[in-house]
């Protein structure tokens, strides 16, 4: 039988363990702070986003009360890094990264393609807004990467696809198979090739971005999501 003692010894526990709960919790949601993201290095961030993926993939995300970090936010936002991804539906960056309101930049465009408006947004970020890393975010399939394996052709976005072709030449210096869309083994190979020339390209385009690398104030990685599972593989 259980004593009167045990069970004021248990609830005291529970109490305590409620009281940590809330506390880290309260810790894990709270907003960015200048102080706080100066304390982050490069690698940190990247170490940040890692978990956070982890946490999605494991279904032990944060809750965190939104409308809160709406307001923590207002006066100014201090994310530690920048998520460069493809429009898909399925590769939400808060999401899949377990990141909240205030946390990353997130630029978005068909094939996470990189042109003079995402490196001009990637030199706001790092350089003027102080975040420490960029993710180039690939993923599995794509349908951006299938048209320009494909050559297809539609309006303005032509174009768009066009700047994934070194990528399919890139890719298919290797491959086997079947070269077209169909093949998804070559799909994979042409939007892991586009995330690692992507990630080379932000050098080549912007001297700012370069001189931040070279000065280890910025690390730039390249990663791929797989939508069947969620999981977020990085190609540093």
């Amino acid at each position: 039988m259980l004593s009167r003692r045990h069970f004021c010894c248990s609830g005291a526990i529970a109490g305590s363990l409620l009281t940590f709960d809330r506390a880290f919790a309260a810790d894990q949601c709270t907003a960015m702070t200048p102080d706080r993201r100066a304390a982050i290095s490069p690698d940190d961030a990247l170490a940040k986003l890692k978990a956070g993926n982890e946490r999605f993939v494991s279904r032990n995300m944060r809750n965190c009360d939104l409308i809160e970090q709406v307001r923590a936010t207002a006066g100014g936002q201090f994310p530690s890094s920048v998520v460069i991804g493809c429009i898909d539906a399925r590769v939400p960056p808060e999401l899949v990264f377990d990141q909240r309101i205030g946390d990353i930049f997130s630029a978005r465009v068909a094939g996470n393609v990189i042109n003079d408006d995402i490196v001009g947004s990637s030199e706001f970020a790092t350089k003027l807004a102080g975040a420490k890393l960029i993710v180039v975010l690939g993923h599995s399939e794509c349908g951006a990467i299938k048209g320009a394996i494909d050559n297809a052709e539609l309006g303005m976005l032509t174009q768009l696809l066009a700047k994934i072709e070194p990528a399919v030449e890139e890719a298919s210096k290797n491959a086997s198979g079947d070269r077209s869309s169909k093949n998804k083994a070559f799909v994979q190979e042409v939007a892991t090739a586009n995330a690692k020339l992507g990630r080379e390209k932000l050098t080549t385009m912007s001297d700012v971005l370069r001189d931040l690398v070279a000065a280890k104030q910025l690390k730039i990685v390249s990663a791929m999501h797989d939508v069947a599972t969620g999981r977020v593989t990085f190609i540093e």
